[in-house]
């Protein structure tokens, strides 16, 4: 792609203003890509690309992830493929490990760099879709001039990270555009798709993790995190999404401390968003068994007089 002038001395004007940075995400970010990574927005050379053993490598360090997600990108790229539209699935580092793209549109996804192996990282291409959401640990939208290499201004990128079983990052799920009339408003609507993807490969990728463990999903309202708890057969909480860490108030990353669900949740205030989400847990096993309650046991993975003791805490007839 030939350089924009233009747009090299707009990303260098705007990011040399500091009031800029503080008005805008976009800017600091540009800001970010100039002075702290040392990058040019005018350098024309293609995107890094890692060694096919090193591929190899971080493919296995996610190989959970990987496995868990494969569906989700079919079914994501199922949707917005014909748009000439390619979906990848990133690292925590930015590398591309998976990619579905249309024969068709493969060649243009090559030139520009979208393809497995490449690092798509901040450090490496400054503002993009890949990047700025792993940096910003947050979704975004990269659209054409919002770039910040001026070879990189043809495509639009719609983002949003993915956090790992104890709420650290873990890779970014993007889809890329190839068509060069595809509007903003249509990206947000892609971008909505993305995020609620993101949010199902979370959610998968942490019942992958804990396989014995009684999932309890919380009420999660308007906000777009995976809200799940992992509790053991001993009501002890083994694990939360980031989602639930956050409105729970419990550590951030990391294994969680050893303790009660009761005592994590309290009481004492009437039935809490856990009580609420387990007793929805309880019902809705019921009513997928027809009220078999040995069944509903089976599928919450507790015993049959564990089921009814927790049905009589709860208040279910």
């Amino acid at each position: 792609m030939a350089k924009s002038p233009n747009h090299v001395e707009r990303v260098v004007e705007t990011a040399r203003d500091p009031s800029a940075a503080a008005r805008s995400r976009l800017a600091a970010s540009w800001r970010r890509s100039l002075d702290h990574h040392g990058l040019d927005p005018a350098q024309s050379h293609g995107v890094q690309k890692v060694t096919s053993e090193g591929l190899t490598e971080r493919r296995h360090r996610s190989e959970t992830m990987m496995r868990v997600s494969a569906p989700r990108l079919d079914a994501l790229y199922q949707l917005v493929g014909v748009s000439g539209c390619a979906v990848l699935l990133t690292d925590a580092e930015g590398v591309v490990l998976d990619l579905r793209a249309a024969d068709g549109d493969a060649s243009i996804f090559e030139s520009w760099g979208l393809t497995p192996g490449s690092d798509w990282s901040e450090a490496s291409e400054g503002t993009n879709g890949i990047g700025t959401c792993i940096a910003e640990a947050r979704r975004v939208t990269i659209h054409r001039d919002e770039h910040f290499h001026a070879r990189n201004t043809a495509m639009s990128c719609m983002d949003a990270p993915i956090f790992g079983s104890e709420g650290e990052l873990i890779g970014a799920l993007d889809v890329s555009s190839a068509r060069a009339d595809q509007t903003e408003g249509f990206n947000r609507l892609i971008a909505a798709m993305v995020a609620q993807t993101a949010r199902q490969i979370e959610a998968d990728n942490f019942r992958a993790a804990f396989p014995r463990a009684r999932i309890i999903v919380a009420d999660q309202g308007e906000n777009e995190a995976a809200m799940l708890l992992a509790v053991d057969e001993n009501d002890i909480v083994r694990g939360a999404t980031r989602g639930a860490r956050r409105a729970f108030g419990l550590v951030a990353t990391g294994p969680l401390a050893e303790r009660p669900a009761s005592d994590i949740f309290g009481r004492e205030d009437g039935p809490t968003g856990f009580e609420k989400a387990e007793r929805a847990a309880v019902i809705r096993a019921l009513a997928r068994t027809d009220g078999n309650v040995s069944e509903a046991a089976r599928t919450l993975g507790v015993g049959r007089a564990t089921l009814y003791r927790r049905m009589k805490r709860l208040g279910i007839e």
